[in-house]
């Protein structure tokens, strides 16, 4: 067996997640799962259609994007990873240990209108306080150096920029392309995509019903956020 065989399977049943909850058609998606103690992450690989995905065909990858495990090619997203988890969970010590990308349509329709998502509602404030933010296009130069990797590069300085915490922002559109989120587990990654595609079509329907609808209230927002992930949060079941 693997001595990666944890974050294979992580991979694998967050990947099948994709179109078991309508993010993406035939290949446009993939999810890693990142084992921080090794600083490998699995990833589908490259091309592979859903049905034909097996733990076994997992790539795992180190964070030089080097592949250590594998016979397929790794996601062609796997740079952009890569630069999330160097940047995010390691450099930030954040609990990010699963990343995912889809073209799921009313994010990736708000990702090429170049717009961020604005907060109209409660179930967008059960999950994060702002607006989902968008990047801007990449810049001719950035797409011919290393487009993956830049891509990485541009949602990293584009929350050091608007001062935005991934720990809290686990979202974020890139201009002209899509969605990408993460999460603690490779599951909550696909859960917070799930999630990011919901908020966009309520978003939109929002502003087709009402083109001048004001944004949520702060007091609003600050209650929905706080009974859910606040020090007295009260939302669900105590653990035990």
């Amino acid at each position: 067996m693997s001595k990666y065989q944890t974050i294979k399977e992580q991979a694998y049943e967050a990947n099948m997640q994709i179109p078991a909850q309508h993010l993406a058609l035939y290949t446009w998606g993939n999810v890693s799962a990142f084992d921080k103690n090794e600083g490998v992450f699995a990833i589908k690989p490259s091309g592979v259609p859903y049905p034909e995905l097996t733990v076994d065909n997992m790539v795992v990858v180190d964070l030089n994007g080097t592949v250590v495990e594998g016979d397929l090619r790794p996601s062609s997203d796997t740079p952009t990873h890569v630069v999330l988890y160097k940047e995010f969970a390691v450099h930030d010590g954040l609990a990010i240990n699963g990343i995912i990308h889809t073209h799921s349509t009313y994010a990736v329709s708000w990702a090429q209108a170049v717009l961020p998502i604005p907060l109209f509602g409660t179930t967008h404030a059960d999950h994060i306080q702002t607006e989902v933010p968008c990047t801007p296009y990449l810049s001719e130069a950035a797409v011919k150096n290393d487009y993956e990797k830049e891509t990485g590069d541009l949602i990293v300085s584009h929350f050091r920029a608007n001062k935005l915490n991934p720990a809290e922002v686990n979202m974020v559109l890139v201009g002209g392309h899509g969605p990408f989120a993460w999460g603690a587990t490779a599951d909550k990654a696909v859960y917070n995509a799930a999630v990011l595609e919901e908020v966009s079509h309520m978003a939109l329907n929002t502003l087709q019903l009402k083109p001048d609808a004001a944004t949520l209230p702060a007091y609003i927002i600050d209650k929905h956020y706080q009974r859910k992930h606040g020090p007295n949060a009260y939302y669900g079941q105590a653990k035990k």
